[in-house]
């Protein structure tokens, strides 16, 4: 017997590119995610917050969470400031209906915005009750050496953070294991980018079961610990050769987020007051 969490599975809108916003949301109904996250960049549609209304209402699919433009490519989209960046998603939160913003940690080039990160997140989610999730990155490397790219470190866990984005993807270029950092997490992992890499230094976003990530065993304990936070598959298809191989790697993903998202179950049975037997489950432990 199965127990499958409350924890819905939403498709990033960046899965689709190069396609783009509108796609991401149609292929997201088509395949039968529970909803998506925005992903605010470069994509016009993804910074126009009306835009995104008329297709999650067109669509029938929710817009679980936002992703702040946060990426080196995206730092002027709506506005230099980070602070005005990570506001303005706060706020597209709350119109679209979204309970969480993922947010990466600062550069070590924003000293200002960094300074005062951990306290103004905190206020953020004190002043509009959305959870915003640091996210964990990795250490940038060249010439065979790391560099320092972000302040204090690019992984949140050891920070005061109450809530926290696991990236497999970003996990496995930093040379961890996604299991073990979601056990070093605990209560405080709210999100889940769900997605595989190799030992390499690339930041793949493989489909999960494609690389060496313990994917798999990652959503079985999260199950087992009947997790609500959104599972959301943040993976590439770029190398797609047309959209029906790009849908059909976004369904591969989404089957293999359902299979594995589900703890066992004993089963006993139990005699009831008027002498019959019932039926009753206990949820295995991990």
């Amino acid at each position: 017997m199965l127990r499958v969490p409350d924890a819905p599975v939403g498709l990033s809108t960046t899965s689709v590119y190069p396609q783009g916003t509108a796609t991401a949301f149609r292929m997201a109904a088509a395949l039968g995610y529970d909803g998506v996250e925005l992903m605010v960049w470069t994509d016009p549609v993804s910074q126009d917050i009306d835009e995104v209304e008329r297709l999650s209402a067109r669509y029938d699919v929710p817009v679980l969470s936002v992703h702040a433009p946060c990426l080196l490519i995206t730092q002027r989209v709506w506005s230099p400031d980070p602070w005005i960046r990570l506001t303005r998603s706060v706020e597209a939160a709350q119109r679209l209906g979204a309970r969480t913003v993922v947010v990466h940690p600062p550069f070590r080039w924003q000293r200002d915005y960094a300074k005062e990160f951990p306290e103004r997140i905190a206020e953020l989610e004190t002043d509009t009750g959305i959870v915003v999730a640091v996210e964990n990155m990795y250490p940038w490397r060249a010439a065979g050496r790391e560099i320092a790219a972000y302040t204090p470190h690019w992984d949140p866990a050891p920070g005061p953070y109450e809530h926290l984005t696991l990236d497999v993807s970003h996990a496995a270029v930093a040379g961890d294991d996604a299991l073990d950092m979601a056990e070093t997490i605990g209560d405080r992992l709210t999100h889940l980018h769900l997605t595989d890499g190799t030992n390499s230094a690339r930041d793949e976003h493989l489909v999960p079961g494609r690389g060496s990530q313990p994917c798999a065993a990652l959503l079985e304990r999260l199950a087992q610990r009947e997790w609500s936070g959104a599972v959301i598959l943040e993976v590439t298809t770029r190398r797609a050769r047309s959209t029906a191989e790009r849908e059909a790697d976004l369904d591969e993903a989404l089957a293999f987020t359902r299979l594995h998202l589900a703890a066992a179950v004993d089963t006993a049975f139990a005699v009831t007051a008027d002498g019959t037997a019932e039926q009753v489950a206990r949820r295995s432990e991990p």
